[in-house]
């Protein structure tokens, strides 16, 4: 018996392809959205970890050079191409004169992915503000998946290991990637009141405005379950300077509602109470009492600090860091940090990196890169500033995120490429009249 196969689609390829090289911004959105798709339990260790956000990234990356090369792509502003080139040329400098040029050759592949690559076809990709508002949709939707996994995991008691309970909220991302939801949910609650706020006044969107402002509210509480001190400081930080750009006066009446309602839910009815008052408290003793994690940060710090020292002005060379680590490091330094939920038990991660993007760039790239990837950071923060309209105004509030998350973060995880997606927004917004 002969076997028939399903005949492809062709007529349906053919409409696709098209629509995707008329909208690219498509490939972006599901960039983000694919980012909440599971990767299971992985090898903290490994060289490379390849998602499908990743794919969907480069595959984003493949149609920006194919509109290229058919002369399609929208008009770049020399300084972000100065500033982009700057991130690669300091790479490049950094892996000729590392301490092992071959074994860093995929971190200037990956820092060359997430700086300046998919940045540089996110911010070709953003063509009007239809695009725009669909990357940043994006971030909501991506935001309220995690949301709602990471809520479900608290209440339910099925979350990661947080003070000996299963009550950590992590998402889709597992205990290994502890930082991965709070990071999401940041994003999309900063999108979401973005979006919001550009819908106030005369013909602006009330349905919209109302929905936006009700995602950002319900983000608040898986964002403040995850226990990440990190995260909600970056936020904090980003909301005030993003109240501040769209309406002073706003700011203090939501600090006024965000802390009658913290009052309500945590006080009142409970909700988060085991944990996040303790933890907001110790917010204020990392300098005076830090505990252990606060601890190893700043041995981390001293370690890139000391790395730097001994190469100056190019760095060790990307993926050193990890190399040089233990000949570095103060005895007192934990060999790693601890996870555990449900699906992996007990295991710990071992700490490959500073745990600060600015730290890392100096040891591994030195002098070189700090200049270059300042460069970079402030040309696109300045930039937002001067046009932080409309979806300018999510950009700003996002790349805000960014850098004051990296001052005890930096790049590694599922997460990685929405930085990229970020700075590609962030770059639209400074060179246009968003």
């Amino acid at each position: 018996m002969a076997l028939t196969l399903p005949a492809v689609p062709r007529p349906a390829l053919r409409k696709t392809l098209p629509a995707l090289a008329d909208r690219p911004s498509l490939l972006a959105a599901a960039t983000v959205l694919l980012v909440c798709v599971p990767t299971g339990e992985k090898d903290v260790t490994a060289a490379v970890h390849i998602t499908a956000a990743d794919l969907a990234s480069l595959a984003l990356v493949a149609l920006t050079a194919l509109n290229l090369l058919r002369g399609r792509l929208p008009a770049v502003g020399t300084a972000t191409c100065v500033q982009f080139a700057g991130i690669v040329a300091a790479a490049a400098v950094a892996t000729v004169g590392s301490i092992d040029p071959a074994g860093s050759v995929t971190g200037f592949v990956r820092l060359t992915q997430v700086f300046v690559l998919v940045p540089a076809a996110v911010l070709c990709s953003l063509r009007d503000r239809t695009d725009q508002r669909l990357v940043l949709g994006s971030f909501v939707a991506a935001a309220l998946i995690q949301g709602v996994v990471g809520a479900h995991q608290y209440l339910t008691r099925t979350g990661a290991s947080y003070t000996g309970q299963p009550i950590r909220a992590v998402g889709t991302f597992g205990a290994l990637d502890i930082m991965a939801m709070s990071t999401v949910v940041s994003y999309g609650l900063l999108a979401a009141l973005a979006l919001a706020l550009g819908e106030r006044g005369p013909g602006g969107n009330a349905r919209l405005r109302r929905a936006m402002f009700g995602a950002a509210a319900f983000l608040a509480f898986p964002l403040a379950v995850s226990f990440s001190r990190g995260s909600w400081i970056a936020t904090g930080v980003a909301v005030t300077v993003l109240l501040l750009r769209a309406d002073a006066r706003l700011l203090v009446r939501s600090a006024v509602l965000g802390l009658a309602a913290a009052v309500v839910l945590i006080g009142g009815l409970g909700l988060g109470a085991s944990g996040v008052t303790e933890r907001l408290s110790s917010i204020g003793s990392v300098s005076a009492a830090p505990d252990q994690s606060v601890s190893d940060r700043y041995d981390l710090w001293a370690t890139a600090g000391r790395i730097w020292q001994d190469h100056p002005v190019h760095g060790a060379g990307p993926k050193a860091f990890q190399r040089l680590r233990d000949s570095h490091a103060p005895l007192r330094l934990s060999s790693g940090s601890d996870a555990a939920d449900s699906t992996i038990g007990f295991q710990r991660e071992p700490l490959l990196s500073p745990h600060n993007m600015y730290f890392l760039v100096l040891s591994e790239q030195g002098l070189i890169g700090i200049v270059a990837y300042a460069a970079l950071f402030l040309g696109l923060l300045v930039g937002c500033l001067r046009r932080s309209r409309g979806p300018g105004l999510a950009a700003l509030a996002l790349l805000t995120w960014v850098l004051v998350d990296f001052l005890y973060a930096d790049i590694g995880g599922t997460t990685t490429v929405l930085t990229s997606v970020v700075l590609g927004l962030a770059a639209r917004a400074a060179t246009s009249e968003a």
